[in-house]
């Protein structure tokens, strides 16, 4: 029996974006399946009563110089994103839409996602933005908005997140190896461990 990782994201975490650089290769190395949870943050944070490093200023100033740490480590690109916090609604309900509808296109819209939060960094609180960096990866910028408004879509996301908040789930990323669950991307080595065992 194949095990899986199932790895709840959104894309406004820096961490949880370099999660999604390593855990292809966690997978690929142990033959397990990656199985991707789109949630909203927020609505995880509301549910839980906990709150971005960010709004702490020490820890925030902390974080950034950790993450470029972990960066440097695994060989990826890394930039602060000098417009964050950004509203990841219509990103994380877009990812949902993909996921539902086009999931041949998930991995692509992803990767472009990632990309222009963390890479470029673009600001993706601005929607012509949002289009534009769609429109680049080969999407139809208007066919995705529309699909992420859709009430399926809506449902999905809220229902993946009440999930999560009901399994445990206080931050992002967080990675499940069946009922274990590893909070950061600084757990990656006990998911493997989990994995292989």
């Amino acid at each position: 029996m194949t095990k899986t990782v199932e790895f709840y994201f959104d894309f406004g975490s820096p961490a949880a974006y370099l999660a999604a650089t390593q855990l292809p290769h966690v997978c690929a190395d142990t033959g397990a399946e990656l199985v991707w949870k789109p949630l909203l943050l927020g609505g995880v944070f509301q549910a839980t009563g906990n709150h971005s490093p960010a709004e702490i200023a020490p820890k925030g100033s902390y974080m950034t110089t950790d993450l470029q740490r972990f960066a440097k480590r695994y060989g990826v690109p890394f930039v602060h994103n000098p417009h964050f916090p950004i509203n990841t609604l219509l990103l994380m309900r877009g990812a949902t839409a993909i996921q539902l509808q086009q999931p041949a296109r998930f991995d692509a819209y992803v990767d472009a996602i990632y990309h222009a939060m963390w890479v470029e960094p673009r600001n993706l609180n601005e929607p012509a933005e949002v289009g534009a960096v769609l429109q680049a990866a080969g999407f139809d910028p208007a066919a995705l908005l529309a699909a992420a408004g859709q009430q399926e879509v809506k449902d999905r996301l809220k229902a993946v997140t009440q999930e999560a908040v009901a399994r445990g789930v206080f931050g992002a990323p967080t990675m499940f190896v069946g009922d274990d669950m590893f909070w950061g991307q600084d757990r990656l080595d006990f998911v493997r461990e989990a994995l292989a065992a």
